[in-house]
């Protein structure tokens, strides 16, 4: 049992350093259309919200394949994907705009912020309810 426990806690962790190591290209591609919105002339929040999505898709492609290795249809776990990535984006929207109008941070800091969040809970909605089929076995 002993051994059992420590294995899947390793497994878990390991999972989980996968899951933020790959995760920085998604989270590269959100804060470039971050910046790139913001000094273009649009509103941090809006365009942290377009660089969500965007870096959303990036994602879910290294989620499937690489990070929880699904077997299950695209159909099937990107409904569930996005429901988590939705509760993201709030998430992210909240923490973003709490950073900048109640903290008066820069918009950069409070993304840092925001990304640490919502990274914590991404990871616990996707590997538990997503791609929950890799938790007992069936996965590639």
């Amino acid at each position: 049992m002993k051994y059992s426990l420590n294995f899947r806690l390793r497994t878990l962790l390991g999972q989980f350093v996968l899951f933020c190591a790959l995760g920085t290209l998604g989270t590269l591609v959100h804060y470039l259309v971050l910046v790139l919105g913001v000094e273009l002339g649009g509103g941090p929040v809006v365009s942290s919200t377009l660089g969500f999505i965007v870096g959303a898709l990036v994602n879910y492609a290294l989620s499937y394949h690489y990070i929880f290795r699904s077997n299950s249809s695209h159909q099937h776990t990107i409904m569930k994907f996005f429901t988590v990535a939705i509760f993201g984006l709030g998430f992210n929207a909240l923490v973003l705009s709490s950073a900048i109008y109640g903290l008066r941070l820069h918009y950069v800091v409070g993304q840092v912020l925001a990304t640490g969040i919502v990274a914590i809970w991404n990871f616990i909605g996707n590997r538990w309810w997503t791609f929950r089929e890799a938790e007992y076995g069936t996965s590639r």
